[in-house]
């Protein structure tokens, strides 16, 4: 390990706006139902980004919306370091991280604890449809701690991320209240949704085109995983 990641690890270690359980399989995790409360010390609505890589989306978001709680979830440390220390630095309070997997997500939120989720860029998985942070999984977990009528959404360079992610809403009678696979040149785009990531700065550069999805969740209704979805991404 390099010896700038070890000294991003332990600055990390005195971050008072990280959190970075030893066990990541816990079932009486200290502020799952309360963040707001014991974390971000108010009665505000939290939202999450989940694979929040350096936490651009978690940052921004704290600004725009100062009356609202942002978490940013991801497992990589040395990433979560460059948001965390941005928060922290503009004093953004209602900014913080949590260091784990995506997959363990509902071990540390409680039951209607979650407004929105942003997911920015995740891996697609081309291989492995399961892997996807939109697949039926995935979205099954969510639905434990969302508010019902809970808002996902689904910011990707990847076409196969966001036509599987259609088809699998299509399928379960889920019509999505924002969709586009050409955001910069739909009607869409405001102060949120042209907030730029790390990566959506890369694909921007190579020329890519950025999608944007939005649906709901009925926390009632089991998400039903469709056969192997099969896209090009070149179409």
């Amino acid at each position: 390990m390099s010896k700038n990641k070890l000294e991003k690890f332990a600055q990390m270690a005195t971050f008072k706006n990280v959190v970075q359980p030893e066990n990541l399989n816990v079932t009486d995790f200290e502020y799952k139902g309360k963040w707001a409360n014991d974390f971000f010390h108010n009665n505000n609505p939290i939202t999450l980004e989940l694979g929040c890589g350096k936490g651009e989306y978690t940052v921004a978001l704290s600004q725009i919306k100062p009356t609202c709680n942002f978490i940013g979830v991801d497992i990589k440390g040395a990433r979560i370091w460059n948001g965390a220390k941005k928060a922290l630095d503009n004093n953004n309070t209602n900014a913080g991280f949590l260091r784990t997997r995506i997959d363990m997500i509902d071990n540390f939120f409680g039951e209607d604890e979650v407004e929105e989720i942003w997911i920015t860029f995740p891996d697609p998985q081309p291989k492995k449809q399961n892997k996807r942070l939109t697949s039926a999984h995935f979205l099954n977990l969510y639905r434990r701690f969302l508010k019902d009528g809970g808002i996902v959404n689904l910011k990707t360079d990847s076409r196969l991320m966001h036509f599987y992610t259609l088809a699998l809403l299509k399928a379960n009678g889920i019509v999505p209240t924002i969709f586009t696979d050409d955001l910069y040149s739909s009607d869409y785009l405001d102060g949120i949704l042209g907030i730029h990531t790390f990566y959506e700065n890369q694909f921007l550069q190579e020329g890519k085109k950025i999608t944007y999805l939005q649906f709901i969740l009925d926390k009632d209704k089991e998400i039903i995983e469709i056969p192997k979805f099969e896209f090009n991404e070149e179409v």
